[in-house]
Formats: structure tokens, sequence, C-alpha cells
């Protein structure tokens, strides 16, 4: 698949690294000489400097050659622009990147897909979506849902306190039947290998396990893991960033208790109009005097997400000292995403590598409608809709031939989610959830092509 990527910068490069693995045809297209350089250097693509809304630009990069056409510039403006002129050129599909969510909102309203943009992709929205479903599922540190919560991925790290630790997958599956869960994914402490679980696989102490639940497979994986269940009401928020206006905003409306710290007082004051229900204070959010004068040990959650990462770790450091049971930072740079709870703090999330994620899916075989990569783990999820003629249709699950680093985590069928087991019959139309491995996605993908 030819693929043309407007935008070498954090976003643009993650996704040319993903998709040159795959062994897809990349251009990236970059008006700054050092980003196509380093790129260049570590990536087997071309590079084209210039500007990606240039019509002689595009030709050059063979725009109607190209089955999609991905502008993550940071520009919006740049952006918009370069897909309907890609699309007009004869690109097949193009994805736009950008911040300003009113788009989304009423994206059939305006009906962008009529200027030539197929797909619009909000990183802004997609981490304080990300943030919103942390505190829905707290005490897990990676979330994400399927189909609005008919399927959700959850993870976190086994205590000693856990029922199944020291048993084996069919162990627990034998001494607790009834439940709505499945683990998907392993990696044990202090290595970076993942592990697809199979019914011999002992869970130990200190694993960080990836679960797949349907409704209510939550509260059982609770009481089972060790950890006890508290409620967050009250979130603090430091900065009032997009991210933070927008947390905020949905936050409030779930009937959270929120406080908005915002150090630039004209900000502060737009927020206390924008966000009425929300109680927004002007001040520095890294002075620890007016974090105490703000209560924030009685704080059940803290949000930081300023535009500085290291801000934002040390100030989730101090409210964890402080006592505040969940903590979620905002970073910018990648390598401090690697570190994730090695630094104390329970969830980094990164902006770019949620909408270089989102956007991975457009390039996979079969009919994949959703796709993950799990947190510092070697694994993917991917959510496949079963077509009449795909090779695994009315076939039972114990006889499908999967790769040993792959497995069907949950299947969604009219609306509704559970966790198959082996004699599980999968039919046309049936939304199957797998995880796997790297080296196993293109076997899997045959399955359902």
């Amino acid at each position: 698949m030819k693929i043309i990527i407007a935008g070498a910068g954090e976003v643009g490069f993650h996704l040319a690294k993903l998709l040159s693995y795959e062994s897809q045809e990349i251009t990236l297209i970059d008006t700054k000489k050092d980003s196509l350089g380093y790129a260049a250097e570590h990536l087997d693509i071309r590079t084209i400097k210039g500007d990606a809304t240039s019509i002689s630009i595009l030709r050059d990069a063979r725009i109607d050659t190209a089955a999609l056409f991905i502008a993550v510039t940071s520009s919006e403006t740049t952006n918009i622009t370069a897909c309907v002129l890609a699309k007009q050129l004869g690109a097949k599909r193009t994805i736009a990147r950008i911040s300003n969510t009113e788009f989304i909102d009423n994206k059939e309203t305006v009906g962008f897909s009529k200027f030539g943009i197929d797909e619009l992709i909000s990183p802004e929205s997609l981490a304080a979506s990300e943030i919103g479903l942390l505190l829905n599922q707290y005490g897990f540190n990676d979330t994400y849902e399927f189909e609005d919560g008919a399927l959700t991925m959850l993870g976190l790290r086994l205590s000693r306190t856990a029922t199944f630790v020291d048993k084996t997958v069919k162990e627990a599956a034998e001494i607790y039947p009834e439940l709505n869960f499945i683990p998907i994914a392993i990696q044990r402490l202090g290595t970076q290998y993942t592990i697809i679980p199979r019914g011999d696989t002992i869970f130990k102490e200190g694993d960080k396990v990836v679960f797949m639940t349907s409704k209510g497979g939550d509260d059982e994986l609770f009481k089972l893991s060790g950890k006890v269940k508290v409620a967050i009401k009250n979130v603090m928020i430091l900065g009032g960033s997009q991210i933070g206006f927008q947390t905020a905003k949905d936050l409030c409306s779930s009937k959270f208790n929120v406080k908005l710290v915002e150090s630039r007082r004209g900000k502060a004051e737009e927020l206390a109009e924008d966000v009425p229900n929300a109680l927004v204070i002007c001040g520095d959010g890294r002075n620890v005097d007016i974090l105490d004068e703000e209560n924030i040990s009685d704080m059940d959650a803290f949000i930081a997400v300023t535009g500085n990462s290291e801000t934002n770790i040390m100030s989730c450091l101090l409210a964890k000292s402080k006592g505040v049971k969940k903590t979620i930072a905002l970073v910018e740079n990648m390598d401090y995403y690697q570190l994730s709870q090695s630094i104390g703090i329970d969830t980094l999330i990164n902006k770019k590598l949620l909408a270089a994620n989102n956007i991975f899916r457009y390039i996979r075989k079969g009919e994949v409608v959703a796709m993950t990569k799990l947190t510092n783990m070697n694994a993917e999820l991917l959510e496949f809709v079963v077509k009449p003629k795909s090779k695994i249709t009315n076939k039972v699950i114990k006889d499908v031939k999967f790769p040993k680093s792959a497995i069907i985590g949950g299947v969604i069928r009219d609306g509704k989610g559970s966790i198959p087991l082996g004699s599980f019959k999968i039919q046309p139309g049936d939304r199957v959830v797998v995880c796997c491995l790297p080296r196993s996605i293109s076997e899997v993908e045959r399955f359902f092509s």
C-alpha cells in the first residue's frame, strides 16, 4: 500500500516508523530538513522537502497512486487544505489531524467528506477521552473500550493479594467459571517480553496483565486482583490547555467535582466562563502551598496536562506524596512515555501516540474497525468485522488454527460483548477482538480478509 504522510513531527515520525515495519511504501513530506534527515536515517522511507499544500510537491510524491494520505502537521489549516488537494489529485483516502474539536462534533453536519476529507483526528480529544475512561476504571493503568463499552481492555499489575497469583490460566478459569474476563497479554516484572497467555501460563506476583472484559467483568476483576475499589469524585486538573478544558468539560457533565488550576489569568477567566461547573483557580500548580490551600490531599485524582512534560511528572509525584489515589500525566517526550509506572505515576499518556495508533488501523487488511497498541508492551489489539467469506466464518474457536502468539479476546454480536470459550462459533457480522504480537499480525489478518 502506498501511503503519503505530511508532517515529520512526532505523530508523523511514529506513524512512518510503524508503517515502515509493515513493509508499506511510505513517503514523508515536511518543510524541515532536519526532521526529514532524521527520519530518512532511521527508517526505510522516501522523504520530500516541501509544503504539503503545494500541488507540485504532491505530484512529486505521486499522490495519484496513493491509497492513503495522512496530514499530521502542527497546522490544522495546512492539514485540511492538503487533504482537500490530495483527494482532488487522486488519493483514495485522506485523514486530517485537527485541534478544533468542534469539527469532529459537527462532522456529519458540515460534511467534510464532500470536501475530500474522509476522517478527522484530534489528539486533544483522544487524550481527553482516554483520561475520562481511566478515571471511570480507577485501579487500572491501561484502558480501551470497544463499541461503547461492550468490551473493555483493562491492564493492571498483580499484587501478592490477587487470588489467582501462582495459578495457571486454566486453574483460575476452573475455580471461577462464571467470570466475564480473560487475560490476553502478560509482561513479567523486570522484563520487556510480552506473553500471549495459554492455559498453562502461570500468573505471578508483579505481572502486568492485560484483560479483556465484558460488562460487569471490571468489578469481578477488582475483587480478584486484591485491589480495593474507591469511587473517584474529586478531581484536580493542572493546566488549562485544550486537553485540560475538554477533560474538565467532560468530567463536569459526568458529575465529577472538578478544580482546574491555570497560571495565566486571562486564560483562567476564560475557562471559568466556558466551564461554569468547575472551580477555576488562577495560580502556579507547581507551588506546593497553592496545592495545599486547595486541599490536594482531599482529591481522588490529579491530572497534569500542561504543555511541559517535566512539570506534569513532578506535580503528579507531588500529588502522589500527598495521598492522591490516581495520578495521570500528559507527556510529549516519547522517552518519558516508556518509563510508565516505574517513576511512581499511575498513568502517562501521550496524545501523539494516541493519534498515531488511531490512524494506524486504516492500513490494516480485513475489516479492521479499531486498533490500539498496548502501553509498553509489544502487542496490538485489533477489532475485525467478520465477512461472510472470511476464513474464520462459521468456525468454532477451538478449531481455528490461530498462531500461538495471538488470542481471541472477545466477540461483539448485536451490540453485546462476550468472552468466548472454545465452543463459541464465529458468525458473519461478528466483531472479533484479537490480541497478537507483531510477528503474527499478517497471519491473523488472513483469517478475516
